[in-house]
């Protein structure tokens, strides 16, 4: 593709001098939820670029999973409150006691503004605290302003399951697919539709540029990492489907440099696995290569373990959900008494398994025990 634009976010275009949007020009006091990866093209941070242009209005900010500065390494670490030292106001943690603002957080704002880098896949959490604000901001009449940011992986390209009505958590709350394929704004404007929520709704969209094929690998600028454990774009690329080892006893690469991009455990030979993932249909269009890790913190920490690092060599083609389905079908093949699911509890859910949240249903849980076949990972993918 052709060299993008800079001025690609709704970010940018405020930064680079241009027209606030109409809820944010007319705010008195409005409230900001960000990250660290909230940044325009020169790496400035969305609070320091509305402080500047907006001044004291600017009156609160609301940080997601992980932290506003994504310090906290693991899911399932709260993030308690606190206060800005530059900018001198509260700073409220929708990862703590709360995962929905309360009226108390919300009292004398008239807008809230959003503006966080999703992944595109929907046990992220981002988009489900955004789902919490606007159902939120509807219960007090306050209008929400989402500042839309690309999907990494495109919007042209969906995988797996809709997730169902039983298994919902906080890391998925509404039916929609692993990869989702939507923007932040997408989704704003999907789920006040689908919650039928009276909240008045504005998103500022992405460049025009920006076509349903762009990844992020596309767009000419750094890839800030949106939370600890995706360091790298690569890992973005291969999430929708290693997060499911969340839900295992499998290592997720988590405790090295390079999480969900490399897997394993101490009673699995890398060669033989990634042998076993071709056998039972993982994607083509990326190379497993056999290897070898020592975790420094979570699973297996201090071990050895032997398993795969996923190289994508089509980040187009490439289908990482069915491709963490065969490695799943390996695993059980080759090491029966030594893989096992996860037991509860996970992000706030005691009764389900894990793996079924993360997934959607039971069913490929079901399908793994069971020795899925080749043609049952297929269908289980949606292929």
């Amino acid at each position: 593709m052709s060299a993008l634009p800079a001025l690609i976010t709704a970010l940018d275009r405020i930064s680079a001098g241009g027209p606030l949007p109409h809820p944010l020009d007319s705010a008195r006091r409005f409230g900001l939820l960000c990250n660290q990866a909230s940044l325009d093209h020169r790496f400035r941070p969305v609070q320091e670029i509305l402080h500047e242009r907006c001044g004291a209005r600017l009156a609160a900010l609301f940080g997601p999973q992980h932290g506003l500065w994504s310090e906290q390494q693991d899911n399932m670490i709260e993030t308690g409150h606190g206060r800005d030292p530059q900018l001198g106001v509260p700073v409220f943690s929708l990862y703590s006691e709360t995962r929905k603002p309360t009226p108390a957080m919300l009292e004398q704002l008239d807008l809230l503004v959003v503006d966080l880098q999703d992944v595109g896949t929907r046990v992220y959490t981002y988009i489900w605290t955004l789902q919490h604000c606007l159902e939120a901001c509807a219960e007090r009449g306050i209008p929400v302003l989402v500042l839309d940011r690309p999907n990494p992986l495109g919007t042209a390209v969906v995988e797996g399951p809709l997730l169902e009505p039983a298994y919902r958590s906080f890391v998925g709350l509404a039916p929609i697919p692993m990869r989702h394929a939507r923007t932040v704004g997408d989704f704003a404007r999907w789920i006040v539709a689908h919650l039928g929520l009276d909240v008045e709704l504005h998103v500022d969209p992405v460049a025009a540029e920006v076509t349903p094929d762009t990844l992020w690998s596309d767009l000419g600028r750094s890839w800030v990492p949106t939370s600890p454990n995706l360091p790298r774009f690569e890992g973005v690329l291969v999430y929708p489907g290693q997060v499911l080892l969340e839900g295992t006893n499998l290592s997720e690469g988590r405790g090295t440099t390079t999480p969900f991009e490399i897997c394993g455990a101490p009673w699995l030979d890398g060669h033989e696995l990634a042998a076993t993932m071709r056998e039972l249909g993982a994607c083509e269009h990326a190379v497993y290569r056999p290897i070898r890790f020592e975790p420094t913190f979570h699973k297996f920490v201090g071990a050895s373990c032997g398993g795969v690092f996923i190289h994508p060599t089509n980040p187009r083609r490439f289908r990482s959900y069915r491709t963490t389905l065969a490695l799943l079908a390996a695993v059980r093949r080759l090491a029966p008494d030594h893989f096992a699911w996860r037991s509860p509890p996970y992000e706030y859910e005691d009764r389900l398994m894990p793996i079924d949240i993360l997934a959607g249903s039971d069913a490929l849980r079901t399908a793994i025990d069971r020795n899925a076949s080749r043609a049952d990972l297929d269908r289980l993918a949606g292929a």
